[in-house]
């Protein structure tokens, strides 16, 4: 039997069930609109897909609340498309298919330590930590003179996401990324 909220109580970060659909609530405004109820309008981010859809509410409608249960695991390594974890808490090996692991890939080095989302006992997402240190594998030299105040070049890290990152980054260096926006934050 799902947990029902009302719609004033979403707040980011909320998982939400719609019309069977599981949805992350990533922001959300309430209005109110002449004569009529206030309502909330919110951005949803669908689980399964990725994809950001934008849903209205009257104020006080019930919502189906998911409730989530997260599992700490660490990555060990990719077979084809397939992902192995270690939970952290029993040490059995989890495997989990490219669908699910998602975009997050980009991100996944051996021993990292994430979080494996679980509803209705399927696991649902991957989610790492917001920051990782990569090392880049490959980018163009940088040129004498360039600073740190310069411009940007392309840069292929370790996982092979490539990011823009300053000219004076070079292979072999770690840098520290985002990886809510895949920006570069640092050197390290």
């Amino acid at each position: 039997m799902p947990e029902y909220i009302s719609s004033n109580d979403l707040r980011v970060g909320t998982c939400i069930e719609v019309d069977g659909t599981l949805y992350v609530v990533t922001a959300f405004q309430h209005t109110k609109v002449g004569k009529w109820g206030a309502i909330v309008k919110a951005k949803l981010k669908d689980l399964n897909t990725g994809l950001v859809v934008e849903k209205s509410f009257r104020a006080g409608e019930k919502v189906a609340r998911a409730v989530l249960e997260g599992k700490r695991a660490q990555f060990m390594y990719r077979s084809g498309s397939d992902f192995h974890f270690l939970n952290l808490e029993t040490y059995e090996e989890i495997v989990l298919p490219e669908e699910v692991v998602g975009d997050n890939q980009d991100f996944l080095v051996e021993n990292l330590e994430v979080e494996l989302l679980v509803y209705e006992g399927r696991y649902i997402a991957v989610n790492v930590p917001p920051f990782v240190d990569l090392e880049v594998v490959d980018t163009p030299p940088g040129v004498r003179g360039d600073t740190a105040s310069g411009g940007s070049k392309p840069a292929t890290l370790e996982t092979g996401l490539t990011i823009q990152v300053p000219l004076f980054v070079n292979r072999g260096d770690r840098v520290r990324i985002d990886t809510r926006t895949r920006e570069y934050l640092e050197r390290i």
